[in-house]
């Protein structure tokens, strides 16, 4: 195999990967708190030895998938109705406690459990400002609650019962998703000073559904092509060596 074959194969594993992170976005374009992918290149120049052409034909350009980050930008806030639907406008994360440690989300789809723990759908306890779970009494489970701005839940019966932790980190780059609206804060949160929850709505995904199709258009066309390149090399290839091996006609 040569240069012209190795070129094309490390731009099509690059590709791979883009689609895969672009379905992905697609595929959670109605999820809740989703954040957009997407897939950091870098060329990776490797010097041929004993080439005696001009400086540019010295090096080849390999393409090398280096990174995949998210786009934070937030999503739309959708009215729901729904009490223990919250919606945060501006910086910060809820969090809830799995099985694997704190983690951060911006779905605020939250629910009470038959004990009175608020939790996400995945059954993971909400956090109040001291890092405790929400739980309401059993008693109260069916009474109607009010969720402030700054995260304060009241009920008519007993006041105000807690006070849901939003907290943000120095830099998101360092935060590590975990399924489609977790993330794994690997680096010290900070509580958000003045947090700003709307109860009854919700943030939905941040995918922009026709963006993310014309992207994946267009790299399955250059999938495809760098493909048709690594066909075409080789077919040239096969000629060859059939041409140089083929007895001459006596």
């Amino acid at each position: 195999m040569d240069n012209t074959s190795y070129l094309s194969l490390s731009r099509i594993d690059g590709l791979t990967r883009a689609l895969d992170v672009t379905a992905n976005n697609l595929a959670n374009a109605s999820t809740d708190g989703f954040k957009v992918s997407r897939v950091q290149f870098a060329d990776y120049l490797s010097k041929q030895k004993g080439t005696q052409g001009a400086a540019g034909e010295k090096q080849l350009q390999y393409s090398q998938d280096r990174a995949t980050y998210h786009n934070y930008d937030q999503g739309a806030l959708r009215q729901t109705g729904n009490t223990l639907d919250l919606g945060l406008n501006g910086e910060g994360y809820f969090t809830v406690r799995t099985k694997n440690g704190i983690r951060l989300t911006r779905n605020g789809q939250f629910l009470r459990s038959d004990d009175g723990t608020i939790t996400d759908s995945a059954g993971n306890p909400l956090l109040d400002q001291e890092g405790r779970n929400i739980r309401m009494d059993p008693e109260e489970v069916m009474e109607p609650l009010s969720i402030s701005s700054g995260g304060i839940i009241s009920t008519n019966r007993n006041g105000e019962l807690a006070q849901i932790a939003v907290v943000n980190v120095e830099n998101q780059n360092t935060l590590k998703a975990e399924g489609s609206d977790l993330y794994n804060p690997t680096t010290p949160t900070t509580a958000v000073a003045s947090p700003e929850i709307r109860q009854g709505m919700l943030e939905s995904s941040n995918v922009n559904a026709v963006q993310e199709t014309t992207e994946m258009i267009r790299i399955q066309r250059a999938y495809d092509l760098n493909f048709q390149v690594v066909q075409t090399e080789s077919t040239r290839q096969l000629d060859a060596i059939s041409k140089i091996t083929s007895e001459p006609n006596v």
